[in-house]
């Protein structure tokens, strides 16, 4: 942030007709901040924002946001260049240490996370003490948060040396959890990580692959799981990653700041959105009752709302659905399933979002939720695993936050405060008393 010594002043004027003079900071792009953190010591007030919105809650160089504009940059490359050339470990190594890896940098960082896939063997009972219809966020919560009671030699935050283990051990075991809670509720065996595998071939023989048969991993499942992870990798100050950061303000260890980002996660509000995208079609049904569900959709007194398209921070087209968008019709191609009932109805929508006025007007252009859920449901994975797909990519920018967090001189623990409107102070009248 820019600290100059002729830094500009913003002026607040209270209601008594004290006036204050607070800093205005500024970053490399984006909007500017008024440094209200002298607020309550100088005038006794605080600053009211439920959600947060208008609050910069930390200085960060890893993601920016430009909604208006439609741009989301990770360490200042545009995310359709990562994920149009980089696979998810180039990107992952480009959240953690600032840089593109060169080639001899990227292939050390591959052979570690590879070296950490695999699970502490007692870790794999634990599953046992789930029913078998947990939800799989449940069970990945669960398990994450278990991870630091059999890696004790990661758990000092002080020290740099075990805050990257943990930061590689959290990325390279993800997805071995996420796919064992998803074996473990259909009955199959655990299938064990492959070191000559990448990270999203990986991921996908774990899933899909059983004892009894060979399983083919194709080139394009591949590319289309890395773009997946590489879209949803980090979303700048989200209510999950600002759950990591919060619960990390207090000096937790890395293992319970990340399973407190997947509770977060695992909210309908944030994680969800990529699954109701399928519960709305097969709501719909059918192509030819589209037109009703548009016309439900333009009706401000329907409370039914099309899922998949806008977004809260894009006020233009989300910049992930581009490539998304591609990626969807490249996969439905692959596996002949573009004129199976659900994904016509899907390019139906998609037609009717972005030649109809109503919707272009309104800006609600399909998302990256709505590509990736057609994705997703068209690759095998069932919708309920859909927020944890979301958990595994996003792990990698949670862990670049906390880490960030962590080596932050300005970091404290962190301590919102509140508008009290309840009963002031009151005497206390005995039990007898009363009535």
């Amino acid at each position: 942030m820019a600290m100059d010594a002729e830094r500009q002043m913003a002026q607040l004027t209270l209601s008594d007709g004290r006036s204050l003079q607070l800093p205005e900071l500024s970053g490399t792009i984006g909007p500017d901040v008024v440094d209200v953190r002298s607020l309550y010591g100088s005038a006794g007030v605080f600053t009211y924002d439920p959600g947060y919105t208008s609050t910069g809650s930390c200085e960060s160089k890893i993601t920016f946001i430009d909604g208006e504009a439609g741009i989301l940059l990770h360490r200042g490359y545009r995310i359709e260049d990562l994920a149009q050339h980089c696979d998810f470990l180039e990107v992952a190594y480009l959240l953690l240490r600032g840089e593109l890896p060169d080639p001899a940098s990227n292939e050390d960082f591959a052979y570690t996370i590879s070296r950490h896939t695999m699970l502490h063997e007692q870790l794999t009972y634990l599953f046992r003490g789930f029913r078998r219809d947990a939800h799989a966020m449940a069970i990945l919560c669960g398990v994450v948060g278990a991870l630091s009671a059999f890696y004790h030699d990661s758990t000092d935050i002080t020290d740099p040396h075990q805050r990257m283990v943990a930061s590689h051990r959290l990325i390279a075991k993800i997805p071995t959890i996420a796919t064992m809670a998803y074996k473990y509720s259909i009955g199959q065996p655990f299938i064990y990580p492959r070191n000559d595998l990448d990270y999203a071939e990986n991921f996908l023989h774990m899933m899909f692959a059983v004892p009894a048969e060979e399983y083919v991993i194709s080139d394009v499942l591949a590319r289309a799981m890395h773009r997946i992870l590489i879209l949803h990798a980090d979303h700048e100050q989200n209510a999950s990653t600002s759950t990591v950061r919060l619960a990390g303000s207090s000096g937790a260890n890395p293992f319970a700041c990340v399973a407190a980002g997947i509770a977060s996660l695992w909210g309908p509000a944030h994680g969800g959105a990529n699954e109701a995208v399928i519960s709305m079609l097969q709501e719909i049904g059918d192509v030819s009752r589209v037109k009703s569900f548009i016309d439900r959709a333009r009706d401000p007194a329907d409370p039914f709302r099309l899922m998949g398209f806008g977004h809260r921070v894009y006020k233009n087209y989300d910049p992930r659905a581009r490539v998304m968008q591609s990626t969807a019709h490249e996969v439905l191609g692959a596996l002949g399933k573009e004129n199976e009932p659900m994904f016509r109805l899907a390019r139906e929508l998609e037609r009717i979002a972005l030649e109809d006025d109503y919707f272009v007007e309104k800006k609600l252009y399909p998302n990256v939720d709505f590509y990736s859920g057609i994705t997703l449901q068209a690759i095998g994975f069932p919708p309920s695993l859909f927020t944890v797909l979301f958990a595994v990519a996003r792990t990698v920018g949670w862990v670049a936050q906390w880490n960030e967090m962590i080596e932050d001189p300005a970091q404290r623990i962190g301590r919102p405060r509140q508008l009290y409107t309840g009963v002031p102070e009151r005497p206390f009248v005995p039990i007898e008393d009363r009535g």
